[in-house]
């Protein structure tokens, strides 16, 4: 039953909750969970409807990362993250020698493995309940029968017409046939999508990764100029990891592991923060933002450098979370000066020679949690929409280091370590996270927004643990960002007040003002065991539950 007295976009429910960024989406996994379905049965759901009313950002065509926190204890990270074809090499985006970025930004080079299909499949063959084909039929159902355009997802796929009108697909699909804008509370119908689903309802992994799918796709990406084949779809596999756990203030986190940057970064800054008076310091005051820049600073300059695919690299994990390192990285830091980026650099390891996203939040009537970030990276990915199924295809290949020392789509400078490798996982920012406190779940969090995803679920988490926020203001509350390169110190317009603007460029910041710093749907729980669904004012998120 939900409560009154909240937020508009914070509600409380005392049995189970689902947050996600459109409110169709969450209304459709809250109605698994109403038919007994668990967390993880109404995480497949939700995922599949996104691919229908979030096409820019919901997918089928793209990757994603589940972190589960189970009633018995168990803690669980599933990577379903997208993967370089076989035929790919490390100068694949070079034209006689000049690095070409269009090419791993839009069409048909631009696009890894997708992994959705298979990791939803193996989530459900392990923790799933309820039968797999009952979890996609809401989709198919929105699919067929149509939607009602938001004010937001009409001016979205508006906003990106030129780009669509390059192929064949995306024309046929997201420009309307009278061809004009498309408007708020337009029927906005998908039949050959519910096609493509209801292959995978019906047959589940084969339905996409081979038969009629699987031939579209290929067809599509071939004639793009891409190199994906059958047997890169026939070959992809989700893989099961241990999250990364951090501490802090009597909370433990468990996070999203490597090919995620988030959980070594925020894990990072947690431990540079440990020795510090956060509270006493003051919400966003001028030495608050000061020191948590400082931090983030740091640990996004380590990123760049030692992290990449588990698989193929030597990541110095426990080095790297060790309180002797971090203490080590902050013995550079001056209260009253920032640091300059181009001085600070990886710390000192021995070592042998990753914008469009969307997050949801669930936890069911049994305690069990997920927390599940999803991406086909840029808005609307590669732009290509597969002729025949009637998807986005993601550009997901923009993360790897297409070449160093070039910055990719979000400004992020990265390393040899995320250098393209046939079958290798694009490094990543997404965080999906899970924390607990003496054993019971006490916060589920998550965000969209390139490299902001990883700041953004750190200011959750610090607004609830640190300052003890109302669910509501914890979510909604200003950010800021800093990422190593570029040397900005990036704040929310109107977020930060004209002294406090003062008193950090008297310390040497650049500053840079943002409309907004990632979308976080995020589940907190009080100690009394309610659960408040808190979705970002920033998006269109809903919350529902029971």
């Amino acid at each position: 039953m939900e409560s009154s007295g909240q937020t508009s976009w914070s509600k409380s429910y005392e049995h189970a909750v689902v947050v996600t960024a459109e409110e169709q989406a969450s209304q459709v996994g809250s109605k698994i969970l109403q038919q007994g379905g668990n967390a993880v049965d109404a995480a497949i759901a939700v995922q599949f409807a996104l691919a229908v009313t979030l096409p820019r950002a919901g997918n089928i065509g793209g990757g994603g990362f589940m972190v589960l926190h189970l009633s018995d204890g168990t803690n669980v990270a599933l990577d379903f993250r997208e993967q370089a074809p076989l035929e790919a090499d490390a100068d694949m985006y070079l034209r006689e020698g000049e690095y070409v970025p269009k090419l791993s930004r839009t069409g048909g080079l631009a696009s890894g493995v997708p992994g959705v299909v298979d990791g939803m499949v193996n989530a459900h063959r392990k923790y799933g309940s309820l039968p797999f084909k009952e979890l996609v039929e809401p989709a198919i159902e929105l699919a067929q029968q149509g939607y009602r355009l938001s004010y937001k997802q009409a001016q979205y796929l508006n906003h990106y017409a030129k780009q669509f009108r390059n192929y064949r697909g995306s024309t046929n699909y997201f420009i309307p046939e009278h061809n004009e804008d498309w408007q708020e509370g337009e029927l906005f119908q998908q039949a050959d999508l519910a096609r493509t689903l209801q292959r995978i309802a019906d047959h589940g992994r084969a339905g996409f990764y081979e038969g009629t799918t699987a031939d579209l796709l290929v067809r599509e990406i071939q004639q793009q100029g891409g190199i994906m084949s059958h047997k890169d779809l026939k070959n992809y596999k989700s893989v099961w990891r241990n999250p990364v756990k951090a501490s802090f203030m009597g909370y433990d986190l468990f996070i999203m592991p490597p090919p995620s940057s988030g959980s070594i970064a925020i894990a990072q800054i947690l431990e540079m923060l440990k020795s510090y008076e956060l509270r006493e310091m003051g919400f966003n005051s001028a030495a608050y933002i000061h020191l948590v820049t400082e931090t983030m600073r740091r640990a996004f300059a380590d990123r760049a450098h030692f992290l990449g695919d588990p698989d193929f690299v030597d990541i110095p994990q426990r080095k790297l979370l060790a309180p002797s390192y971090n203490e080590r990285r902050m013995e550079t830091f001056n209260p009253e000066k920032a640091s300059a980026s181009d001085q600070i650099n990886q710390g000192d390891i021995p070592f042998p020679e990753s914008s469009e996203t969307t997050h949801y939040s669930i936890i069911d009537q049994k305690g069990n949690a997920v927390a599940v970030t999803t991406t086909l990276n840029g808005s609307f990915g590669s732009k290509v929409a597969v002729s025949g199924a009637g998807f986005f295809l993601n550009n997901e290949m923009d993360d790897f280091t297409a070449e160093p020392g070039e910055p990719n789509m979000f400004g992020l400078i990265q390393g040899k370590a995320n250098a393209i490798e046939p079958a290798k996982r694009m490094l990543s920012s997404m965080s999906p996270t899970i924390v607990t406190k003496n054993d019971s779940t006490r916060m589920v969090l998550g965000a969209a927004g390139g490299p902001r995803i990883i700041t953004a679920t750190l200011h959750n988490f610090l607004n609830r643990a640190v300052f003890n926020m109302e669910p509501g203001q914890a979510v909604s509350a200003p950010r800021f960002h800093h990422q190593w390169m570029p040397d900005t110190l990036y704040y929310e317009q109107f977020g930060l007040s004209a002294d406090t603007k003062k008193q950090l460029k008297k310390r040497g910041h650049a500053l840079g003002s943002s409309d907004n710093l990632g979308r976080a749907h995020t589940i907190f729980i009080d100690e009394a065991g309610l659960k408040y669904g808190a979705a970002d004012p920033r998006s269109d998120g809903a919350a529902a539950g029971f």
